[in-house]
């Protein structure tokens, strides 16, 4: 939606440092948080209207974008689990 900000550290506020850490240490991490962020950037400028694909083009990477949320958020759980046992 125009005006929200989908930026990983907005969307997991609770999970800031460990999305720093990750990103630094966890190649696959990394390379999760550079798509999600890629996807995020071109539905932004949909959004704005700097960019006029067709509405099933967009529809596609909203979807996209919440399936690499969804895996991010998933790392970020279980790695919070982990070290919850320790």
């Amino acid at each position: 939606m125009l005006g929200e900000s989908h930026d990983l550290f907005h969307e997991f506020p609770e999970y800031q440092n460990r999305i720093a850490e990750l990103k630094a240490a966890d190649s696959q991490f990394a390379q999760l948080y550079g798509e999600y962020h890629a996807v995020n950037d071109e539905v932004e400028r949909i959004e704005l209207q700097i960019e006029t694909p067709s509405d099933f083009y967009t529809e596609t990477l909203k979807k996209k974008r919440l399936h690499l949320k969804d895996e991010i958020y998933a790392i970020l759980r279980t790695k919070a689990r982990a070290e919850a046992l320790v």
